[in-house]
């Protein structure tokens, strides 16, 4: 069977799409990309209304694209909306778990629907781990489910509660990893600032990142999206241990303002999340902080933006990822009174605008540094890939795949840095 796949959403999609490729592959199915798959695989999501919209429109577009192939649909679109993906003439309808049957359904090819109850799920699923052949960074699920239940979102009620790897199969998935020859592991999970909480024995996100650390020293470390209220001294101290880790911390912010945060119902103020970012700078000196930000959340007054892009300014950051507010049904904020959207969207491109000129000023401040960088991928004579505080960086050279070398950053070419291996 050959089979065409698409992604949506955030890395733990991602790393789901790969162990579904790893499985069909390991079952002797291979992927298509003339328009002659016989199956057709979205991995949806629905953070925003939007990603719905982009879940629908790619599995229009595959079906188009593939016109004798059956659909298949997973994820977190597929789990609170599968009666739209079934409208849309897909065969297979999955949700958010049992990427296992999944597979299976689609190698049946039968119609199916398999959309559990998220809450009911105790134990997380075991996938395997990796990248596809020729890689050369590696996502890593330790945890999935959410405990937060934001006023804002859908993802606690698509993905269920906090479930976590055990420390000794993480161990196990780090060392198979190294040997798999993968140069980088990143760290996923739904919240992975919750690791471990299920367990109620005190193991937490920095034992498991010290776990991975322990298996394969020789690998780079990166972690996934950190909620601001974990990162502490202790916490700081237990990441500067490992030797691997890489300097840069995603943390979610949402908004800049203490009252939006408060009607989000977000675990810390804007006094907290500024602590978190000031303990990360003074542990991993230069490091990047990127943050995700939602604007015209309801409620949220032309003075609350304000304040909002005077945070942004104060804390400054190398990148944010800025998404107009969008209401998602069943969640308590979209029960509030909303803002126009033209409103919400006039003050996101307000945010963007901001956001760029800060990472520009973070690429500039990279000339002259040298950075160590994982080369990924070669493009118009150029080898590039990623710095340890995730800059792309480009250089000159030969069969650099896979290979981390020291490189003097010499200029800024857009969103990339250029420069020379020393």
């Amino acid at each position: 069977m050959k089979y065409a796949i698409v992604t949506l959403g955030c890395k733990v999609n991602q790393f789901e799409s790969q162990a579904i490729e790893t499985l069909l592959q390991s079952r002797g199915h291979t992927p298509s990309s003339a328009g002659d798959a016989d199956a057709v695989i979205v991995n949806s999501c629905a953070v925003t209304e939007e990603s719905g919209r982009k879940s629908r429109q790619a599995l229009r577009r595959l079906m188009k694209e593939n016109p004798g192939a059956f659909a298949a649909v997973c994820g977190c679109w597929s789990q609170l909306s599968p009666e739209d993906a079934s409208a849309l003439g897909a065969r297979v309808v999955y949700g958010s778990g049992d990427r296992q049957g999944f597979v299976e359904a689609v190698e049946r090819a039968a119609l199916a629907r398999s959309v559990d109850d998220p809450f009911r799920r105790e134990k997380i699923e075991a996938l395997p781990a990796g990248a596809l052949e020729g890689r050369t960074r590696a996502y890593l699920r330790i945890e999935d489910g959410c405990d937060n239940f934001c006023s804002y979102c859908v993802i606690p009620y698509a993905r269920g509660r906090v479930r976590s790897m055990p420390l000794a199969e993480i161990s196990a998935e780090a060392a198979r990893l190294r040997d798999g020859g993968f140069r980088e592991i990143v760290v996923t999970g739904i919240e992975i600032s919750s690791y471990g909480k299920d367990f109620r024995d005190g193991a937490s996100l920095a034992d498991a990142v010290a776990a991975i650390s322990a298996a394969a020293p020789e690998l780079r470390i990166r972690l996934g999206s950190l909620e601001p209220g974990s990162v502490t001294p202790e916490f700081c101290r237990a990441l500067a241990a490992c030797p691997g880790l890489c300097p840069h911390f995603h943390l979610s912010l949402q908004s800049g303002c203490d009252r939006t945060l408060a009607a989000m119902r977000r675990k810390y103020d804007t006094a907290g999340f500024a602590r978190a970012a000031a303990l990360l700078r003074e542990r991993f000196p230069g490091c990047a902080l990127t943050a995700d930000l939602i604007t015209g959340f309801p409620g949220e007054t032309d003075e609350d933006f304000e304040a909002t892009l005077a945070f942004l300014r104060r804390v400054g950051f190398a990148a944010v990822h800025v998404f107009p507010y969008s209401p998602r049904p069943g969640t308590p904020a979209a029960e509030m009174e909303q803002l126009p959207r033209a409103l919400r969207e006039e003050r996101a491109r307000r945010a963007r605008a901001l956001a760029g000129e800060m990472q520009r000023a973070y690429l500039s401040a990279q000339v002259g540094r040298t950075l160590p960088v994982l080369f990924e991928t070669e493009r118009d004579g150029l080898w590039q890939g990623h710095s340890g505080n995730y800059c792309l960086v480009c250089v000159e050279g030969e069969a650099l795949h896979g290979i981390i070398r020291n490189v003097k950053i010499l200029t800024v070419r857009g969103k990339k840095l250029m420069g020379i291996i020393v």
